[in-house]
């Protein structure tokens, strides 16, 4: 089922970089960006990670970020240990709610994204994120998801290649919005 504008999403439940079993449900009463990543050690998605961290005192004080990555949870804690940040990092290793919510793989996104978005590649190799070893799909198109405090998705952005995301001042503007 692809996501839209006015779904609520059904509970999450997924393993947790912190050890723990973690439920999205934890979250009710919060603003959420959820997105769906790539594999764990994924440059892309790892710059993405750390764009985020570095803006985090510009998010509201009601807010979370939850990643979800095709990765084993063992992988998933090596590749996040790096990052510092009070965000979520969840294991989906069975692509479970990367299938049920249509999130989609296409070679092309990934040539696009090598070709057009190059910058960002050389960022994220000379910051150390290098892709190896690369455990899980490596041509996932990110899904990116602004949730209300009732649950309800506000925004919806499913990639057109490897490293579209929404835009971090949307994503800033949600999280104080009242």
């Amino acid at each position: 089922m692809k996501i839209k504008i006015g779904d609520k999403i059904d509970d999450i439940i997924l393993p947790s970089v912190d050890g723990n079993e973690f439920n999205t449900s934890n979250l009710k009463g919060k603003k959420v960006l959820l997105t769906f990543y790539r594999f764990a050690r994924c440059p892309m998605c790892n710059l993405r990670i750390n764009d985020l961290k570095n803006n985090q005192r510009e998010f509201g004080s009601n807010f979370s970020i939850v990643g979800i990555f095709h990765s084993e949870i063992k992988n998933l804690m090596k590749a996040m240990d790096k990052h510092d940040v009070p965000f979520h990092f969840l294991a989906d290793a069975d692509y479970k709610y990367f299938s049920k919510y249509d999130v989609k793989t296409s070679i092309w996104g990934l040539i696009k994204a090598s070709l057009f978005r190059v910058n960002r590649f050389n960022k994220a190799m000379l910051k150390g994120y290098l892709p190896f070893p690369v455990r899980g799909y490596f041509n996932i198109l990110p899904v990116d998801l602004l949730i209300n405090e009732e649950g309800i998705v506000e925004k919806v952005k499913y990639a057109n290649d490897i490293g579209d995301h929404l835009p971090l001042d949307e994503v800033i503007n949600f999280s104080k919005k009242s």
